[in-house]
């Protein structure tokens, strides 16, 4: 093969790689939903919601997204029977893709119904990465909500969300299956937001049910 070939070679070859790579970045830039990668290392004590919100601006900062008004998939509660935070109500209208350009829900109506693109290959992380899940090595897909199926906070009673996100010891949060699997074949354990309370709101129970203290992020610009 001659230099000349094997030149243009070599140059188409780089000029697809750096088309893929321009490709990957727009997706990235464009992203307006994710999962953490990481959870802030302190249990479901998230410092509250402008934590958690903070942490989702950090995270879609760092992979290069240009959006920047972003919110934590969490609810609240409120003493005394009074009315508490939705998450359905934090996260704007739609349409809502991942890293890849994937659309994951076209409005909050699309978000909690059967039609919801979530599951383990479209629930990635701000940097386009999937989590591992129930059959993994190690299990993640734990998601902190606090909320019902419906993205409201939960009327159940007890506590569902370890403190308004506070708690890195006693407690309970409800939490989501990004992968949408359970132990059972069931509707809870098929639910991206609702499947079940975790077993504390330290690292280590957190851990020890499935999960890692990670949590969704939306764009709501």
């Amino acid at each position: 093969m001659s230099n000349k070939i094997c030149l243009r070679l070599w140059v188409g070859a780089t000029m697809l790689a750096l088309g893929w790579t321009a490709s990957v970045h727009a997706q990235q830039a464009a992203m307006t939903f994710f999962v953490t990668s990481a959870g802030k290392g302190d249990g479901a004590n998230l410092g509250g919601l402008d934590g958690a919100d903070a942490h989702c601006a950090a995270l879609a900062k760092a992979a290069g997204a240009t959006k920047t008004n972003w919110r934590a998939y969490l609810s609240t509660t409120a003493p005394g029977g009074e009315a508490g935070v939705n998450a359905r109500d934090r996260i704007g209208k739609g349409p809502w893709q991942n890293a890849k350009g994937v659309v994951v829900a076209k409005s909050v109506e699309d978000l909690h119904s059967a039609a919801v693109n979530i599951d383990k290959q479209t629930a990635l992380t701000e940097k386009g990465e999937v989590i591992s899940g129930r059959g993994d090595a190690v299990n993640q897909h734990d998601i902190l909500t606090g909320s019902d199926p419906q993205g409201l906070f939960s009327t159940a009673g007890g506590d569902t969300t370890c403190g308004n996100w506070t708690k890195n010891g006693e407690g309970s949060a409800i939490v989501g299956h990004h992968d949408r699997i359970g132990l059972k074949d069931t509707r809870h354990m098929k639910s991206w937001n609702s499947s079940h309370g975790s077993r504390g709101c330290g690292q280590d129970a957190l851990k020890g049910t499935g999960g890692a203290g990670l949590f969704y992020c939306f764009a709501t610009d």
